[in-house]
């Protein structure tokens, strides 16, 4: 029954191209034009930020960028679908801010393939929070629902609200790297009841940025036991250092 809906709907109202509505096949698909300019990550990258790299050679031992070979985050391994260049932000601005939530599924499922190994070995998937006052004039939390979805996709369970933002931090953007620490500094906590021992946490958000958000809720994740915490975001903003 619903598969015979979703022909019906797809007749109704074609799925439309990630980037700019063009009829496509299916969900998650750009259409040829804006396939062309997709800005798909892909190696060189840092095996654990995910952070793109102009030449392998920037790539120290183990794979990793000269910031996670000085300081490793909390995580264990990001990932990314694509640069956050002006298609990502067609894609990403509009579901974040303009209540495209109709665009989780897609992007979704445009996650999925860089995400495959950390999906299939995640035991829980969960958002990066929002806190309570961004949620309510916002009214839906970005991250949740591509976890959602991704839960969907690949039968793996999803908690929500398994973390909270405490305190209501500032906008990031603009922020230095320092600057974004001292103000997640005891941010985000664990929903309490939510229990992570042992657990491969997968962490779901739209953009990563620097990592530092990434970074904070791995190392409340961590706190509480979790064996491991991997992170899949929608894009990955380039460290322009690299560039």
């Amino acid at each position: 029954m619903k598969t015979l809906l979703r022909r019906v709907l797809d007749t109704l109202l074609p799925p439309g191209c990630l980037a700019c509505d063009t009829p496509v096949d299916d969900d998650g698909q750009f259409c040829l034009g804006c396939f062309r300019v997709a800005n798909f990550v892909s190696a060189p990258m840092c095996a654990q930020c995910g952070a793109p790299l102009p030449h392998g050679g920037l790539a120290g031992e183990g794979g990793l960028c000269p910031h996670c070979a000085a300081r490793p985050p909390a995580f264990t391994q990001a990932r990314a679908a694509l640069r956050y260049d002006e298609t990502a932000k067609k894609l990403i601005l509009p579901f974040k801010y303009a209540d495209r939530t109709e665009m989780a599924r897609g992007l979704a499922r445009l996650m999925r393939r860089p995400g495959a190994r950390m999906l299939a070995a995640a035991d829980v998937l969960v958002p990066v929070p929002l806190h309570r006052l961004r949620l309510r004039a916002r009214r839906y939390n970005q991250a949740a629902l591509l976890a959602r979805e991704l839960a969907r996709l690949s039968g793996r369970p999803c908690v929500p609200d398994g973390l909270i933002r405490q305190k209501h931090t500032a906008p990031l953007e603009g922020l230095s790297v320092a600057q974004r620490q001292a103000e997640l500094t005891e941010a985000i906590m664990l929903r309490p009841g939510f229990e992570v021992a042992g657990l491969c946490v997968l962490l779901i958000d739209d953009v990563m940025t620097s990592g530092t958000t990434a970074d904070a809720c791995a190392t409340a994740l961590l706190a509480a036991g979790a064996g491991r915490v991997d992170v899949l975001t929608v894009a990955r903003v380039a460290d322009l250092r690299f560039e």
